[in-house]
């Protein structure tokens, strides 16, 4: 029997007042969409539909081998290709079939405006990234379980901030996503580490609920984290003061679209423009609940990242800055998101999102773009860098 999901969190209070009152009525007027559930079915399949050729990779390589030589194996396809007659598993053969064909809608001047306004917005994108995009994702508690299943919660924020700022950074760069290139590299690994997560969680974790979450990692939870990346990254950047062009618009839906591709999520579900990817959010939120125990969890795990994590030499500075993501968590995400993640109130709140839209306005009319690119770029690379440093010496795990 075909499970179909239903959208049935669609007359709850936490659906309606996202989308009557809160970001998602901002998400709206942002965008011009036009939303309804005359397209769910289309959707819903992909609730129960995985990357079905990256999971047969990790079997036939990485669930034969040590893990080391599993990645070294792959590591080496990726930077030199795989040819039709090569002597690789089938699997392989299938994966860069795929991830070699460049698609024929593939824009590559779009993939560069894309790059360009990642990289120009600066310490505001990581901003985004981290007090909207990911945080605000915690309120869906399905969309967390595999999160709980394999136990991320355990490695600490520090090292799972540390690996999503990594793949972020590297798939935003100029030409990071040219076959072979670094941003293509973190785009197959991160494919093939989803199969692996996947495959282990229905092989160990028996309490999956695959009627209720679907599938763990499934498409249209990879297609809603994307429309993270795009959709809610740039309606926070927006909201944080920044202005970009219509070219920039298309190029950060342009650059997710082609990531999202590289992962195995179905073109047919990617986005390509903020009115299509507020209208596809619109149905994939209406199976999600709100926050419940874990999501909490996860949410402060992330708030007292900035007080465990040694980049800040002094305890008073750890605790400023974590002062600071809280301002901007509340500026950013809806106060019933807030509350029910248990965000700590705290006093002036809005001064310092607010000093930051007032400096991005005269910034924006001061400094040319190709330097704010360039000082963006720079920027983005030594947090990155501090990170890997913290992450890659010690035992944070």
């Amino acid at each position: 029997m075909e499970r179909i999901p239903q959208p049935r969190f669609k007359d709850s209070p936490h659906f309606r007042s996202f989308w009557e009152k809160g970001n998602g009525k901002q998400l709206i007027d942002f965008s011009g969409a036009e939303v309804s559930f005359k397209n769910f079915e289309q959707f819903s399949a992909f609730f129960y539909h995985a990357d079905e050729i990256g999971d047969e990779v990790v079997k036939e390589v990485y669930l034969v081998k040590k893990f080391h030589e599993a990645s070294r194996e792959i590591e080496n396809y990726i930077r030199n290709g795989v040819a039709e007659g090569d002597h690789v598993p089938d699997s392989v053969k299938k994966l860069f079939a795929q991830t070699q064909k460049v698609p024929e809608w593939l824009d590559y001047s779009l993939l560069k405006s894309g790059a360009e306004l990642c990289m120009r917005c600066n310490l505001d994108s990581l901003i985004s990234l981290r007090d909207y995009c990911l945080m605000g994702g915690y309120d869906y508690s399905y969309l967390n379980k595999p999160l709980t299943a394999t136990e991320a919660l355990k490695k600490g924020a520090v090292k799972r901030l540390s690996e999503t700022l990594d793949f972020w950074v590297n798939a935003t760069r100029y030409d990071a996503l040219e076959i072979h290139a670094k941003g293509y590299e973190f785009a197959i690994k991160t494919r093939l580490i989803h199969s692996y997560a996947r495959l282990s969680i229905k092989k160990h974790y028996k309490q999956w609920d695959t009627e209720n979450w679907g599938e763990p990692i499934n498409s249209w939870d990879m297609m809603a984290t994307y429309i993270g990346f795009s959709l809610v990254f740039l309606h926070s950047l927006q909201k944080l003061g920044n202005t970009f062009s219509d070219e920039e618009e298309k190029g950060i839906f342009h650059l997710w679209k082609y990531v999202g591709y590289l992962l195995g999520i179905p073109e047919q579900i990617l986005p390509d423009n903020k009115k299509q990817a507020t209208e596809y959010f619109y149905l994939w939120t209406s199976v999600q609940p709100p926050s419940d125990k874990d999501s909490i969890l996860l949410a402060h795990s992330l708030l007292n990242e900035s007080l465990e994590n040694p980049i800040l030499k002094f305890k008073f500075q750890r605790k400023n800055l974590r002062y600071l993501h809280i301002c901007c968590t509340w500026f950013l995400l809806d106060d019933e998101v807030c509350k029910r993640l248990q965000i700590p109130d705290v006093s002036n709140k809005n001064l310092f999102p607010k000093t930051k839209i007032f400096i991005n306005r005269i910034y924006d009319q001061v400094v040319s773009r190709d330097a704010r690119i360039k000082k963006g770029n720079k920027d983005q690379m030594k947090v990155l860098e501090d990170y890997l440093k913290i992450t890659k010496n010690s035992n944070f795990h």
